[in-house]
């Protein structure tokens, strides 16, 4: 009896709203598991930090791609900016409710990602035991 392709497919899951094109969460995720919104969802997931800190944290990027990234992630719901009014001018970052429940989840694949990172850019395959 062959199998139909319909029937060989695994069963649907929330996550299979995602595959449209028009799918808003496809926008979400662009934006957090793009590779600054990434790095500084998991920085901040340390705790409130100050733009700075977020900077050296997140070697390599740019004050206008930084400043951008805060700008969408707190958009976003995901991250909250707090200007101190003080001389100099102070601003701190911190994740909301939203943003710890997704750093929660960020935070093991940056820790994979770091573990694996030598063997996958090496070419090397390694089997589970």
């Amino acid at each position: 009896m062959a199998v139909s392709p319909a029937s060989a497919r695994p069963p649907a899951t929330s996550a299979d709203g995602v595959f449209p094109a028009g799918c808003p969460s496809r926008t979400v995720l662009e934006h957090v598991t793009s590779k600054w919104g990434l790095l500084l969802l998991i920085a901040l997931a340390d705790g409130e930090q100050r733009w700075s800190t977020l900077r050296r944290r997140a070697d390599g990027i740019s004050e206008k791609m930084l400043a951008q990234t805060l700008k969408t992630l707190e958009r976003d719901g995901l991250v909250h900016r707090h200007a101190h009014a003080t001389i100099p001018p102070r601003v701190d970052y911190n994740l909301t409710d939203r943003g710890r429940e997704l750093s929660a989840l960020l935070v093991p694949l940056g820790t994979w990602a770091v573990e694996h990172a030598d063997d996958i850019i090496g070419g090397q395959t390694s089997t589970p035991a």
